[in-house]
């Protein structure tokens, strides 16, 4: 079955770096665009950065542009998220997508369909 496993949260003070992992299985991971979306404590889900098949066209929604990097390892079916010099706002749970519809426009209007479990970042001191 088609499945994504998250890894790599924690609790990081501010300034601090986290690296997230997503292994796919059950499917062909590299004929996928891949993505990560996240949700805030009381706050709706957004998207957090998309890469295409090659992982070299990458998307970042603006609060993150130029600290996180999505990445990925089609030999490994891996996706990744370095997260660096992070923010009490980056507070959420991350979780890896499966892009479904792409998006010629805005990264919101991508679309996935398939969801990992979640991992829980928390940036705090």
């Amino acid at each position: 079955q088609v499945q994504l496993v998250t890894s790599g949260g924690g609790l990081v003070q501010p300034g601090g770096s986290l690296r997230l992992s997503c292994a796919a299985s059950g499917f062909v991971f590299s004929d996928y665009y891949m993505g990560w979306v996240r949700q805030p404590p009381e706050k709706g889900p957004e998207w957090v950065s998309v890469c295409n098949t090659a992982g070299d066209d990458t998307r970042y929604v603006d609060s993150v542009k130029g600290r996180f990097t999505i990445s990925r390892d089609n030999a490994k079916n891996t996706l990744y998220l370095q997260m660096d010099s992070l923010k009490p706002e980056d507070t959420a749970l991350y979780f890896c997508v499966r892009v479904s519809k792409i998006s010629t426009t805005a990264l919101s209007s991508f679309e996935f369909d398939v969801l990992g479990q979640g991992t829980q970042v928390t940036v705090s001191s």
